[in-house]
């Protein structure tokens, strides 16, 4: 019988971003919201893994010129038992959001800006791991006038964070 194909493990997670104002003032701070679709039969660890050789889930902003991240908030995992480890390890799945808080400098250039984010992560199945691997998210955000006033956008995800 032939091996089974290991997926490419970026194939496994399906990230969607969003942005917590319709167009950010320079100047302002704002939330982004990486929202991650784990696929069916899988998982990743969570932010705090509860073993030291799991990998971390992480998003991390690269050098975006104008921003600066200021905190990001990762869920607790879910507790859930697996047949490669006799203990339950902390993960993520199904669907789960990741929150930053990123600040728009007074330099920020206006206009269309892609801010690159990038999300590490390994992917497990019930009985093994993936590579850990990343994936590249361009969270896109529109840039006006510092001292224009925000709209919020997404309330569905913001609300109340």
């Amino acid at each position: 019988s032939t091996p089974a194909q290991i997926p490419n493990p970026a194939t496994i997670v399906k990230p969607h971003s969003y942005v917590s104002l319709t167009a950010v003032p320079a100047g302002s701070p704002f939330d982004v919201a990486i929202v991650v679709e784990i696929q069916s039969g899988y998982h990743m660890n969570s932010h705090k893994p509860t073993e030291s050789y799991l990998i971390p889930t992480e998003i991390s902003l690269a050098n975006a010129p104008g921003f600066k991240e200021i905190k990001t908030t990762y869920p607790d995992g879910q507790m859930m038992q697996f047949s490669f480890s006799k203990e339950k390890l902390s993960v993520y799945s199904g669907k789960v959001t990741l929150r930053t808080h990123v600040q728009a400098e007074l330099n920020a250039s206006q206009g269309d800006v892609a801010l690159p984010f990038t999300l590490h992560f390994q992917a497990c199945n019930d009985s093994a791991c993936l590579p850990p691997t990343h994936v590249t998210i361009p969270v896109k955000v529109q840039v006006v006038a510092a001292g224009t006033k925000a709209q919020p956008a997404h309330p569905e995800i913001f609300q109340g964070s």
